[in-house]
């Protein structure tokens, strides 16, 4: 598989302390502590968000487009995701934040849950032909098909090969536009509101497509500010939404699942969760599941590191607005099929990152290295080394990335008894200290 060249997840240096918080909260051991900073190893980054979260600096950022890449296009159309509407309290009518966003400068919008109900649509339909291999792992959560591909390459037949809602709304918005206005398609500008930085990568370098759909993407908690400004001003909304109770409910974790009118199915949120209900699936310990939907950030979308409300708070509101909803307003055509349009246009390649190398003879000695040096290691998993763990370190050690002195317990015992009292500070030195220096 060829690596992954762009990552929206970036790190900003200057404010970068080295505090290893994110090397502790990486879940596929991307970052590295190297010279007191952060270094984030691209091939392993599936742009999960965990470290812009946790990082008490700010020092990790997402690369992500402003409004004024809208001044490029003649025409715009905004594809907002559902969590946006758990943003706003007291939210009873999805008009306000539609018309909301004509205000901003977007010609249209074209809810992405009209997205996701075609694609629930379309997932029935795989499911009842039978021929998917289960359990069926859901594929609209990017950061979890990156994980997939990094650390549970065998899971890969698993996934279900269809569009994000994201890309499907995108094209017919984009279809939409050219009808109403004559423009040529390049022309118009589709731009995604996005709770996450996992949705930029997959714009800017999608994983089953030859190119996206999307234009641009605009993180929600960039535009929530101002888009609150215009909802207050709006006195009568223009009758703008064509979405139902299935689509809007894929804001939060299980709505996906229940579209699917189905009992035999899990849906798991939280990175840390997502990898253990993949361990038992690797395990073969979940084999009478049938659908799984698996969403990196806690609460499902609502929680991306992107968006401005706390994600329980923004289920709960998702949950009040289901009430003034229909169940579904978006279907396919009556078909026996699903259409080529929403399926992969290309299949998901396993990742080497995780590989130590192309020779399994090399990679079977270079495993025994490990094993050998994990002997030698504390087993604290303290970060003070940079890495994650002894085992990341001794791995890194193995690869000739450093050296086994990082450690500082192993540098310690390797100074000779001189050495070590001159690390001992004079408080605590004893008689016997001084008499021998």
């Amino acid at each position: 598989m060829a690596e992954h060249t762009f990552h929206s997840v970036r790190l900003d240096t200057e404010k970068c302390k080295g505090c290893t918080h994110c090397i502790r909260h990486c879940p596929t051991q991307a970052i590295r502590v190297r010279d007191g900073k952060a270094q984030i190893r691209a091939e392993r980054c599936i742009d999960c968000g965990v470290c812009i979260r946790v990082c008490p600096h700010h020092a990790k950022l997402a690369a992500r487009d402003s409004m004024n890449r809208l001044l490029e296009f003649e025409y715009r159309v905004a594809l907002p995701a559902p969590a946006l509407y758990g943003q706003f309290s007291k939210l009873d009518d999805i008009d306000y934040v539609l018309t909301a966003l004509k205000m901003l400068g977007f010609d249209d919008c074209f809810e992405v849950s009209r997205g996701a109900e075609l694609i629930s649509d379309a997932t029935r339909l795989l499911m009842q032909e039978g021929k998917l291999q289960k359990p069926v792992i859901s594929s609209a959560c990017p950061a979890v098909c990156r994980l997939i591909q990094v650390a549970f390459p065998k899971l890969i037949p698993h996934l279900l090969p269809l569009v994000p809602p994201m890309e499907a709304a995108a094209r017919l918005a984009r279809e939409e536009a050219v009808e109403k206005t004559g423009l040529a398609p390049e022309k118009i500008g589709v731009f995604f509101l996005t709770p996450c930085p996992a949705k930029i990568t997959d714009i800017r370098q999608p994983q089953n497509l030859t190119k996206s759909n999307v234009d641009g993407a605009i993180a929600i908690k960039d535009i929530y500010t101002v888009l609150l400004q215009e909802m207050n001003r709006v006195e009568n909304p223009e009758p703008l939404s064509q979405s139902g109770i299935i689509g809007v409910s894929w804001a939060s974790s299980g709505g996906e699942s229940a579209a699917l009118l189905r009992d035999q199915y899990l849906a798991a949120d939280g990175i840390e969760n997502v990898i253990k209900v993949l361990e038992e699936m690797e395990d073969e310990k979940l084999r009478r599941l049938e659908f799984a939907e698996l969403n990196a950030c806690t609460g499902g979308c609502v929680g991306g590191c992107l968006t401005a409300e706390n994600p329980y708070v923004a289920k709960a509101r998702i949950a009040m607005l289901r009430k003034y909803l229909p169940v579904a307003r978006n279907h396919l055509p009556a078909q026996e099929s699903v259409p080529p349009e929403m399926r992969w246009e290309l299949p998901l390649a396993p990742s080497d990152a995780m590989k130590l190398a192309d020779n399994i003879g090399d990679a079977m000695t270079m495993m025994h290295m490990i094993n050998e040096l994990m002997e030698r290691l504390p087993g604290l998993d303290c970060g003070t080394c940079g890495a994650p763990s002894c085992r990341a370190l001794a791995e890194d050690v193995v690869r000739g990335l450093v050296s086994e002195e990082d450690c500082v317990f192993r540098r310690r015992e390797g100074m000779d008894k001189t050495e070590m009292r001159e690390h001992i500070p004079a408080p605590f030195r004893t008689a016997e200290d001084n008499e021998q220096e």
